[in-house]
């Protein structure tokens, strides 16, 4: 048995984190090391696809639904005006294995997007 994620952990409340956002399937948090004036992350409730890769194969209507809560959020956030980033890998920047999108907006930093 493989231990909980951390976002996970947020979602059963191990964690301390503000949801921002929140649908049946997904919900939305603060970034804790943003790059971007907003940094937003929206993640699947369940921690079954690791990437968005596995996620867009196994369930393209969960995928539809973070989509759509990335754009809710940027709505509020960021006046509907945003980028939408999904690391796909060790090399490719990701760091928590369960599939998570980040929602930025305004000028990057010079740092490259991690988790």
């Amino acid at each position: 048995m493989t231990e909980p994620s951390v976002f996970t952990r947020i979602l059963r409340g191990e964690i301390p984190a503000e949801i921002i956002a929140e649908t049946e399937n997904a919900f939305a948090i603060r970034d804790i090391a943003p790059q971007a004036p907003v940094h937003l992350l929206v993640i699947p409730k369940s921690e079954r696809y690791r990437d968005v890769v596995e996620l867009a194969e196994g369930d393209p209507e969960l995928l539809a639904e973070v989509v759509g809560l990335a754009r809710a959020v940027a709505a509020e956030h960021a006046d509907g005006e945003f980028r939408l980033v999904f690391n796909t890998g060790a090399a490719a920047g990701q760091t928590v294995f369960h599939v998570h999108a980040h929602v930025l907006a305004g000028q990057l930093q010079e740092k490259t997007l991690g988790a």
